[in-house]
C-alpha cells in the first residue's frame, strides 16, 4: 500500500533524494522498506499516519475533518479531504484527541480545506507526503523528537499562502479555551493553544520559523491567521518546535535539534532513528506479507508512549505545575489498560533503556496526582477504562530486576490501590463490588481487573518481604472468585448478599450500562492471567475447563445493537479486537494442551491481520494489537500481567534475532511451516527444554531457543503437569 509519488516537474531533489535512498537500501539491510503506516488506517485501526521518529513528542500528519469514531486519530483512509498537518496525533485510540497547530498551504486567502487522493500519497517511517489538489502543492513532512519540519512545493506564482489553524482540534468534543498567534521578526511566528477535550487541559506551545520573510499576516477569523510569501519556485519551508511547557522551550527544542535548513538531511536522521529501532528483531521468513505486518507492526509500538519533556529536562507535571531540569525522560501517552497485556512485556525485552524512565515518570505522576496513573495524556489523567493498570505495568518493572526503587513503586501502588474513588471503596469495605452499590455498573470488569493488580502489588510486596501487605493484597487478588457462577460457567455480577444479578445473558451487550466493559460474560470469565490455575479450580476440574474455553471460540450469538463497536475480531466469542481477550488462547498451555493454541494462534496470526488499511481487526490501541502480535509471531507471550513467565506458542517465522540491550536472543523454528504448527520440543542454549514456557530472567541473558515444528500435536510437549506454566 505504500504509494510511489507521481512527482511533478520541478522536484528533481526530491528525486535524486529518492533514488540516494534507494541505492542504501540494496547495499545495507534495511527495515524501514517493510514498514506501511497505510496498515490499519482503514477499517477500526486508528491509526497514526504522518511523520515521526520513535518515541517522540511530535507526530507531524494530516487530519480530516471529524466524521466519527474511525477518525480518532484524525485521519481516516476513506477520506479524501484535508484540513491540515497538525503536530500531534493518537494512534490506534478509542477516543479522539490532540490535532494541535494545524498548517495548510493555499490556493486563496479563502481556502480553509483541501483534497487529496492516495494515489498521489507516500508514508514510511520519519516521512510523509502528499500531493494537495485545490492549492496544487507538493507537500512533505519530517520530524524530529520534538520538532516538525514542512516543504512546500508551490506552483509558480507572485504569492505562497499558508494557514496556520489554531482552532481545529481532532474530536467533536475539542473545545479551544484560549489561543494566540503573534510574529516575531520576519520569518518567525510564536503561539500556543490551550484546549479541552479528552484531555481537559491540554496547552500546546509552539514557534515556526520559516525559509522565506513573511509577507504579510492576516487574521481573518479567531484562531486562523494568513501568512504570505514571496512566490518562485524556491519551496516554502517551515520548522514548527513544540512544547507543553513554553514558547521559550519550544524555541529551545527547535534550536537545538533542528538548527539547520537541511530538509533532506532531518528526514534521513529520522530514517536512521526508525531503521535502529526496528533492526532490534531481525526475522527470516519466505513470507512477505507476514514480514509486512511484522516490521509495521514493530513500528506501531513505537509511536507511544511519546516523550514530555523538552531537550532542558523541563516538563508539565499530572499538577499542571512545571518541572525543571529532570534526570529522567519523562512521557506520555500511557494507554494501560490495553498495554499491560503485550505491549509492556514487549518493551522490557527490547527497550530496557526505557523502563526507569517509565517507572520513574508514573511515581511522578503519583506524587503530583495522588495515584498512579490510569490513561495519561498531555499531563491529564483521563480515568479511561477500568481497573489499576499502572500496577501491573510497575510492577513488572520491579519484578524483573530494572533499575527502579522497589519501596517507592510498592508505596506508590498501595495509595493508588487504597483511594476510596472509582469503586475501590466498595473493595475496602465489602471485599468485592456489589453491583447494587455500584451505580455506574460495568462491576464484574472492574473487579476483575482489579484483582489481577492487587495480585501483581502483592507479587511486590512479596519480593520486598513486606508479609503483612502481600497477604491483604494477595487476599484481593483472589476475589475475582466471589464472581463465579459453577452453575453456568460464567462470572457474573453480585449484589450486596452474594445472590447473582437476574436476568443474565453471557452474550448480549449493552455498551456502558451492564456488567461488563467493551464485553460479555463468555469474554470476561478468562480474565484471571494473575491465577490460571486457581480458575481452573472454580470449573472443578481440567476437563470442564477445556470443555468451556473450547466453546468460547465456537459459540455463536448476538451481541447487540448497543454493543460497542470495540467487540470485534470475533472467532465465535473470543474478541481479538479488544483487549481483555489477548491472553485467552494461551490457557490450553496451562492445562496441558498447547497445541490447541497453535491452532488458535496461527488463525488469529494469518486471518485477523492483514496488509492493508483495513488490515487490523479492532483499534491499535497505541501498540497492544501489533505487541501482540509480535510476540506471537516469535513464539511468545507473557500471560501472567507481572513476573516474566513467557509462555510458548506458535512461531511464525523461521527465526529471529531479538536484541535486549547488549544481549541477544536467537530464536529458531526448525522444520516451520504453515502447516507444521506444532511445537515437538524446546532445546535452551543447545540443551532438551521441557517446558512449554520460560522466565525473563532465562531471556534477559541471552541466547538460544530452539523450537522442533511439526504438522502433528505433540504427545509429550507441555503436556506433563510439571512442564506447564
Amino acid at each position: 500500500m505504500k504509494k510511489l509519488v507521481v512527482l511533478l516537474v520541478g522536484f528533481a531533489l526530491l528525486v535524486a533524494c529518492q533514488k540516494g535512498r534507494q541505492a542504501v537500501s540494496e547495499q545495507e539491510a534495511n527495515f524501514v522498506q517493510y514498514v506501511d503506516p497505510f496498515i490499519g488506517s482503514g477499517g477500526h485501526g486508528h491509526v497514526f499516519v504522518g511523520a515521526n521518529v520513535p518515541f517522540g513528542f511530535v507526530q507531524l500528519g494530516p487530519s480530516q475533518v471529524t466524521q466519527g469514531w474511525d477518525w480518532c486519530s484524525g485521519y481516516h483512509y476513506s477520506d479524501s479531504v484535508l484540513v491540515g498537518f497538525t503536530h500531534l496525533h493518537l494512534s490506534g485510540t478509542g477516543c479522539a484527541d490532540l490535532g494541535d497547530i494545524a498548517f495548510l498551504p493555499l490556493a486563496n486567502k479563502e481556502q480553509r480545506t483541501d483534497k487529496f487522493s492516495h494515489e498521489m500519497e507516500m508514508a514510511e517511517p520519519g516521512y510523509y507526503s502528499v500531493h494537495t489538489q485545490e492549492a496544487d502543492v507538493q507537500v512533505e513532512l519530517t520530524a524530529t523528537t520534538r520538532t516538525g519540519f514542512h516543504r512546500y512545493f508551490f506552483p509558480d506564482s507572485n504569492e505562497q499562502l499558508l494557514l496556520v489553524n489554531l482552532k481545529y482540534g481532532t474530536g467533536s468534543g475539542d473545545e479551544v479555551r484560549e489561543a494566540a498567534l503573534r510574529q516575531q521578526g520576519d520569518r518567525s511566528v510564536e503561539g500556543y493553544r490551550i484546549s479541552k477535550g479528552w484531555a481537559v487541559n491540554q496547552r500546546v506551545y509552539f514557534v515556526a520559523e520559516f525559509n522565506k520573510p513573511i509577507r504579510s499576516l492576516e487574521q481573518p477569523e479567531d484562531n486562523f491567521s494568513v501568512l504570505a510569501f514571496e512566490g518562485g519556485s524556491e519551496p516554502l519551508m517551515v520548522k514548527v518546535g513544540l512544547s507543553a511547557v513554553s514558547t521559550e522551550n519550544a524555541r529551545l527544542n527547535l534550536q537545538t535539534e533542528n538548527p539547520g535548513w537541511n530538509f533532506d538531511e532531518v528526514w534521513m536522521q529520522a530514517n536512521a532513528l526508525w531503521e535502529n529501532q526496528l533492526s532490534k528483531i531481525q526475522i527470516v521468513t519466505d513470507d512477505e506479507v507476514a514480514r509486512n505486518i511484522f516490521y509495521t507492526s514493530l513500528y506501531h509500538t513505537m509511536i507511544a508512549p511519546s516523550v514530555f519533556n523538552d531537550v532542558n529536562g523541563d516538563y508539565r507535571g499530572s499538577d499542571d505545575k512545571v518541572y525543571e531540569k529532570a534526570d529522567f525522560t519523562n512521557y506520555t501517552t500511557f494507554s494501560l489498560w490495553d498495554t499491560y497485556r503485550a505491549a509492556h512485556p514487549l518493551s522490557t525485552l527490547i527497550h530496557p533503556d526505557k523502563q526507569r524512565d517509565f517507572a520513574q515518570t508514573f511515581l511522578k505522576i503519583c506524587e503530583q496526582q495522588g495515584r498512579l496513573p490510569v490513561w495519561h495524556l498531555m499531563a491529564n489523567e483521563t480515568d479511561c477504562m477500568v481497573g489499576n493498570p499502572a500496577l501491573p505495568v510497575l510492577s513488572d518493572i520491579v519484578l524483573k530486576g530494572f533499575d527502579v526503587d522497589g519501596k517507592a513503586a510498592l508505596e506508590a501502588m498501595k495509595q493508588t490501590a487504597m483511594v476510596d474513588s472509582r469503586s475501590i471503596g466498595l473493595i475496602k469495605k465489602y471485599g468485592f463490588i456489589p453491583w447494587d452499590k455500584e451505580p455506574t455498573n460495568e462491576t464484574v470488569a472492574k473487579a476483575m481487573e482489579y484483582a489481577l493488580a492487587d495480585d501483581a502489588l502483592a507479587r511486590v510486596a512479596k519480593q520486598l518481604g513486606d508479609e503483612e501487605t502481600y497477604e491483604y493484597f494477595y487476599k484481593r487478588g483472589q476475589s475475582y472468585k466471589k464472581y463465579f457462577d459453577p452453575k453456568t460457567g460464567f462470572v457474573r455480577a453480585v449484589d450486596v448478599n452474594g445472590k447473582f444479578r437476574e436476568p443474565f445473558d453471557p452474550i448480549k451487550v449493552i455498551h456502558r450500562a451492564d456488567d461488563y466493559t467493551e464485553g460479555n460474560a463468555w469474554q470476561y470469565t478468562w480474565l484471571v492471567p494473575h491465577d490460571v490455575k486457581g480458575l481452573v479450580g472454580l470449573f472443578g476440574s481440567e476437563e470442564a475447563f477445556v470443555t468451556k474455553l473450547d466453546s468460547l471460540s465456537v459459540v455463536e450469538g448476538d451481541l447487540g445493537e448497543e454493543a460497542s463497536p470495540d467487540i470485534s475480531g470475533l472467532i465465535g466469542q473470543y474478541a481479538h479486537g479488544n483487549e481483555p481477550s489477548h491472553h485467552t488462547i494461551y490457557l490450553y498451555n496451562y492445562v496441558g494442551q498447547p497445541w490447541k493454541t497453535a491452532q488458535r494462534l496461527r488463525e488469529v496470526m494469518t486471518t485477523l491481520y492483514k496488509a492493508d488499511p483495513d488490515g487490523l481487526c479492532g483499534n491499535e490501541d497505541v501498540g497492544q494489537m501489533s505487541a501482540w502480535y509480535i510476540l506471537s509471531s516469535l513464539g511468545l507471550y507473557q500471560v501472567e500481567p507481572a513476573g516474566g513467565k513467557y509462555v510458548f506458542g506458535s512461531p511464525l517465522f523461521n527465526s529471529a534475532d531479538v536484541k535486549m540491550g547488549d544481549k541477544t536472543l536467537h530464536i529458531i523454528a526448525h522444520n516451520n511451516s504453515a502447516e507444521n504448527i506444532y511445537i515437538q520440543s524446546v532445546r535452551w542454549n543447545g540443551q532438551p527444554y521441557d517446558k512449554s514456557y520460560i522466565g525473563f530472567k532465562d531471556l534477559q541473558q541471552g541466547g538460544t531457543l530452539e523450537f522442533e515444528m511439526g504438522a502433528y500435536p505433540s504427545d509429550t510437549f507441555g503436556v506433563a503437569p510439571e512442564s506447564r506454566p
